[in-house]
């Protein structure tokens, strides 16, 4: 038995992986166990949460592999300053202490969190690779093309390649500062966003939005070649030398100041937002087209950060040249946590691989696992007044009911998801028929934006009656727009514009239905998904819907819950209605008063996002 430890830590969304003999058992990132929202510390709570629900202790790790190369990413800092300087030297500066104090001595800090338990080899990989290895490996297919897009690695940006078997072959990258990820979170920035987490509101933004700067971003931003690669004008970017991302040259480009975070967005921000959406679907279609060229291979894995932008999955889906694409599902820098194990195990050791034909991620439940008989004991103690069903049909059909009659449900079950996104294990439920529901979960229970969509989670097998999807269309990770079907759809009132437009009824699932009619459809399974594919089977069979509104168990600028406590904190702080603990139901009306706090003072605790 070979016992491999992933880690990616130190600079933003730090994670663990385990992997035994080439079959993930466990993956988490650290921010669910600290409580702080992109958490870049090493990764300690979740290596012991890990270790401990795996049943392994540190001394049975063989190999422990880190994601990236850190003084190949020092040599780009140095470089860039030395490029820029002296106008760099603030960021310069600030940037020093981590890397003197830590980052240049990662084997020693290493070593020094897993203590003495460890004294066999740390494997250091590239950035892309690791990214790479993490799309790959996991895939359900034996040979295909990999593209991996993100802000920046150690020097690469953007990178493809091909996988065969259990070996991986880069052949191309595009290097810093040229980076599409950067492009994104420039505007993500302009618009008054958070850069690394802001990204998903302005791709939700998009839709209000007409593309009229998509142009001008084309002429004088980004130059963009035959064979997908790019480069960008510098001259109106700031990253490489500020704390900043953009200036006053881009704001009198466009026309237009910044929009300062917590202020209205305005209409300019919504066409902003929609133009930068639609040149990077032009870029990732521009490079897909050029490594099918180069490849002739049907199938194609995504990772790194922009392979979240499920619009652009879903165009590229649509649009482009390979007949199958698979997404990693943690594609951010926590996933190259598992991508790093991946890699010693098949590339570095040479172990073949096996398929399976979903994938090889189990849904991505590679978290640690609720014991729900414990920690409700717990919570009961304390005063939580919960029911105990004894079956399945029973939870399931008293919880669809209080779905049925409006109720907001978080649902918390079995293992956590790894990656960004709820996939039914740490949700919060509601009925996507209701067509106050999209406002009401946004601005009463997760406290944000009220134009930010809904995903919609689907029976597998009823996929087709309400989305454009692929005939037994297998999309059970979030990551995928897809359209409503025609006969859905309820046609608009072309009077009603700008942000107005959220409260529009768009077709017959209206909490899920996006302003162009798009949804994030997340596909359900028996195998899988079994109890929350059961619960959606109970809605059906009582409403005639097999689709129920999923977001993750969390508000704004809180990580997505990991324990019922965390659970029971956060429904108790927002209107949610009922929670949902493994076999236990807690109804919000028969929860004493003193256990409640005011959402205010419970969104204060936490970063804004």
């Amino acid at each position: 038995m070979t016992l491999i430890l992933g880690v990616s830590a130190y600079y933003h969304d730090s994670a663990i992986a385990l992997i035994q003999d080439g079959k993930p058992i466990a993956a988490a990132s650290e921010e669910r166990f600290s409580r702080k929202k992109q958490d870049a510390s090493f990764p300690s709570l979740a290596l012991q949460a890990c270790l401990d629900d795996s049943g392994v202790c540190l001394s049975d790790i063989d190999y422990v592999g880190f994601y990236e190369k850190p003084l190949l990413k020092f040599e780009r800092l140095l470089e860039t300053y030395l490029a820029y300087a002296p106008r760099g030297y603030r960021s310069f500066a600030r940037a020093m202490p981590s890397w003197l104090q830590t980052k240049l001595h990662l084997p020693r800090e290493i070593r020094k969190e897993l203590g003495d338990s460890y004294k066999r080899r740390i494997v250091f990989c590239e950035h892309h690779e690791s990214h790479a290895a993490s799309a790959f490996y996991p895939s359900p297919y034996r040979e295909s093309a990999i593209l991996t897009i993100d802000g920046v690695g150690e020097w690469a940006t953007t990178s493809w390649g091909i996988g065969n078997d259990h070996r991986i072959d880069l052949k191309q990258e595009i290097r810093f500062p040229h980076s599409l990820g950067l492009l994104y979170s420039a505007f993500t920035y302009f618009c008054g966003f958070r850069v690394n987490s802001g990204e998903y509101k302005l791709m939700g933004l998009a839709p209000y939005g007409e593309p009229r700067f998509a142009t001008v971003i084309h002429e004088h931003l980004i130059t963009l070649f035959d064979d997908g690669s790019y480069r960008l004008n510098m001259d109106f970017f700031e990253f490489c030398h500020r704390l900043r991302m953009t200036g006053k040259r881009l704001e009198k480009l466009l026309g237009v100041q910044r929009r300062l975070p917590d202020t209205p967005v305005r209409e300019v921000d919504m066409d902003i937002a929609a133009s930068i959406q639609s040149v990077t679907e032009d870029v990732v279609l521009r490079m897909a087209n050029h490594v099918h060229r180069q490849t002739g291979l049907d199938s194609l894995c995504m990772a790194g950060g922009v392979a979240l932008n499920c619009v652009s999955n879903g165009r590229l889906l649509r649009e482009g040249p390979f007949k199958n694409i698979w997404v990693q599902p943690a594609a951010g820098d926590a996933g190259g946590a598992l991508g790093i194990a991946w890699s010693i195990w098949h590339q570095m050791l040479g172990n073949p691989r096996t398929m399976n034909p979903h994938d090889s991620q189990e849904g991505s439940f590679l978290g640690p696992a609720l014991d729900p008989e414990v920690e409700v004991a717990v919570l009961v103690g304390q005063g939580a007044v919960a029911k105990q069903y004894d079956h399945e049909e029973d939870l399931c059909g008293c919880v669809a009911s209080l779905i049925a009659s409006g109720r907001v449900v978080g649902w918390a079950q079995g293992r956590m998801e790894f990656g960004p996104r709820s996939l039914g294990n740490r949700s919060i439920l509601g009925d996507p028929r209701n067509p106050e529901m999209q406002s009401t979960m946004n601005l009463k229970i997760k406290y944000r934006e009220s134009f930010r969509p809904f995903a919609p989670s689907v029976l597998r097998e009823h996929a087709r009656e309400y989305f454009q999807v692929a005939e037994d269309s297998d999309q059970p990770y979030m990551l995928f727009t897809s359209y409503v079907n025609e006969e859905n759809r309820v046609p608009q009132d072309p009077a009603v514009t700008g942000i107005d437009r959220v409260r529009a009824v768009r077709s017959d699932l209206p909490a899920i239905t996006h302003l162009d009619y798009s949804a994030r459809v997340q596909t359900v399974d028996p195998v899988r998904h079994p109890r929350y594919h059961a619960l959606i089977s109970e809605f059906n069979r009582q409403t005639g819907c097999p689709v129920l509104i999923n977001t993750s168990f969390n508000v704004r600028g809180e990580p997505i819950v990991q324990s019922a406590a965390d659970a029971y904190r956060c429904f108790m702080a927002t209107e949610m209605d009922v929670l949902v603990v493994g076999d236990y139901v807690f109804l919000k009306e028969e929860q004493p008063v003193s256990m409640r706090q005011s959402s205010e003072h419970y969104l204060s605790e936490l970063e804004p996002d």
